[in-house]
């Protein structure tokens, strides 16, 4: 049985989706990313882990939407792209990551796909 706060709390999350386009809800995510970064700074091995290892899942999917042939994006935008994701790759895998790089480039990717 859904109780009314329930109910209402899930009509409420229908119609933010639907008033969010697909490149707003792809900010949110790098959103939630930073802010898991950001939080794991001062956080334990085990947070900075974690933080590292949503990062990396979320780079890995943005590399392999922008290698495969059939996106949309000029080949020129997707090859930038994909030069960014390694980079963030290459960051997250390293011995200490640099969590304040990190988080600025989730946050200026999150910026621009706002616009």
């Amino acid at each position: 049985m859904t109780t009314p706060s329930a109910k209402t709390a899930a009509q409420g999350a229908a119609a933010y989706r639907r008033r969010v386009t697909p490149k707003q809800m792809e900010a949110e995510v790098f959103g939630r990313a930073t802010r898991a970064i950001r939080g794991a700074g001062a956080g334990t091995p085990i947070d900075r882990a974690r933080a590292c290892a949503d990062n990396r899942r979320l780079w890995n999917a943005v590399y392999g939407a922008v290698s495969d042939p059939s996106n949309a994006l000029a080949p020129a935008l997707r090859a930038q792209i994909a030069g960014l994701a390694l980079t963030v790759l290459r960051e997250c895998d390293a011995s200490e990551p640099d969590f304040g790089f990190l988080a600025e480039i989730n946050e200026q990717t999150a910026a621009g796909l706002w616009r």
